[in-house]
């Protein structure tokens, strides 16, 4: 088994985090992570996928170990994000590659496809909206509340998502036996974003993450247009994306594979090889990958 490599990059003046895995030669897929949480999320899919593919897993900034400057200091915002994950790539000497998105990093990785289209080889989203549809209301009717009227009176709504128990609840509804989910992901998390200063860096970007809505109708046309594979392998019980956004991309990414599973928001948590099955295969023959043989040779 290849061994997963823990670096450190210095980018724009920030150390970021990556993990990093299989054959620099391979082909590269880019795992990007959502909130709470960082590239721990995929700590267990990234030896699944390392004997065929160079894969690369950042924390974003403000997340996990990478830098988390005072948001005093920097803004935060969706385009900051994806500019430093940009120029991480850049730094790697990554010109093509499939991308894995989940939640924040759908946002991230819209704006990496739609900046430099031609170096996707494919899509992966995995409860990671890129559509109107599947925004499930009673999630996010505070989270537009304050994006368009932060103060004292929509603040604290939004600051409950930062506590134990709201994490905890991202990774346990809608899994069908939650006794299979390590609580070492929520504690990991809460951890991190409980970290001085942090409530102030997350709480930026739930303001900012209005404006990931007016990218949707270029990724609509970039799906069209450039007909990159696509798969969406979605928690069906999700109630932060619901699986309306997951069938949405049919309407627009040629022959979009859609599957949707009996679990939640965090799925590599409690159906790590479902997702890893539907993963290799749809890159195997999207990226023409054998199992067990990189095509490199």
């Amino acid at each position: 088994m290849n061994s997963v490599h823990h670096r450190t990059a210095l980018i724009d003046g920030h150390e970021i985090f990556y993990r990093e895995a299989g054959p620099a030669d391979a082909p590269a897929i880019v795992l990007l992570h959502g909130y709470p949480t960082s590239s721990f999320m995929f700590r267990e899919l990234i030896p699944l996928l390392a004997d065929d593919y160079h894969v690369i897993a950042p924390d974003h900034l403000g997340f996990g170990l990478s830098d988390a400057p005072d948001a005093a200091d920097f803004a935060y915002t969706f385009d900051a994000l994806a500019e430093i994950t940009s120029h991480l790539l850049d730094h790697l000497g990554l010109d093509r590659y499939a991308l894995y998105v989940q939640d924040y990093g759908a946002p991230v990785g819209w704006r990496l496809a739609l900046k430099n289209p031609e170096r996707i080889s494919a899509l992966v989203t995995q409860n990671g909206n890129g559509y109107e549809d599947g925004f499930v209301e009673s999630f996010w009717t505070d989270v537009w509340a304050y994006g368009a009227n932060p103060g004292p009176d929509t603040e604290p709504a939004v600051r409950t998502a930062l506590s134990r128990d709201a994490i905890r609840w991202q990774y346990l509804h809608g899994v069908p036996d939650p006794s299979v989910v390590s609580p070492d992901t929520w504690e990991h998390d809460f951890a991190l974003v409980s970290r001085a200063g942090n409530d102030e860096v997350q709480l930026a970007l739930f303001r900012d993450y209005g404006n990931n809505r007016p990218l949707y109708p270029p990724l609509h046309d970039f799906l069209r247009t450039s007909e990159v594979p696509v798969l969406a392998v979605w928690g069906r019980n999700d109630e932060i994306f619901g699986p309306a956004g997951a069938e949405a991309f049919a309407r627009d990414a040629k022959d979009a594979e859609v599957h949707l599973i009996d679990g939640g928001h965090f799925l590599l948590e409690s159906h790590l090889d479902v997702v890893a099955g539907h993963l290799r295969g749809f890159l195997g023959r999207v990226l023409g990958v054998p199992p067990g043989g990189s095509g490199r040779g």
